[in-house]
């Protein structure tokens, strides 16, 4: 019999996976754009967002066991998903619009996205909302990097 965290971690990594056939091949916009000298971390982005969407899908997981298959689980389970095609969405988007704005508009959407879900869980389960602090914590971060890259290339705003 397969698992809900089975299909619940299956659906997070074709989700997250599929954005990287969706992202423009050309990236050249976006590597030539001045970044701050406080970006050092820059390389360990893909490790913080893996984590986040683990933490996710773990607090998904936990929604699901409370009440599997009810109405609210299932809306819960539709909020957990749009949450996530919206963060992926970010780099595609900003990339094929070869728009800042655009990426920042994506994680203020998805930070209140984000906000919404948790305090929603909450009832349910702290721990699944607990879960979700890594993203209200880190999307605040990506949306202010943005801003920063924004303000040293407005012309790619």
């Amino acid at each position: 019999m397969i698992q809900s965290w089975m299909v619940i971690g299956a659906v997070t990594l074709l989700v997250a996976v599929g954005s990287f056939f969706i992202t423009p091949r050309d990236v050249k916009w976006f590597a030539q754009l001045s970044r701050p000298r406080w970006l050092v971390f820059e390389p360990l982005i893909p490790f913080i967002w893996t984590a986040i969407f683990i933490c996710g899908a773990v607090s998904a997981n936990i929604i699901w066991q409370k009440n599997p298959g009810s109405l609210i689980t299932w809306l819960l389970m539709g909020c957990y998903l749009l949450l996530e095609i919206i963060t992926v969405t970010y780099i595609p988007l900003m990339l094929r619009f070869r728009s800042l704005r655009i990426g920042e508009i994506i994680g203020s959407v998805g930070l209140v996205l984000g906000i919404v879900l948790a305090l929603s869980v909450l009832p349910i389960s702290r721990l699944a909302s607990l879960l979700l602090v890594p993203y209200l914590v880190w999307s605040p971060v990506g949306t202010y990097t943005t801003e920063e890259l924004i303000q040293l290339n407005p012309e790619d705003a």
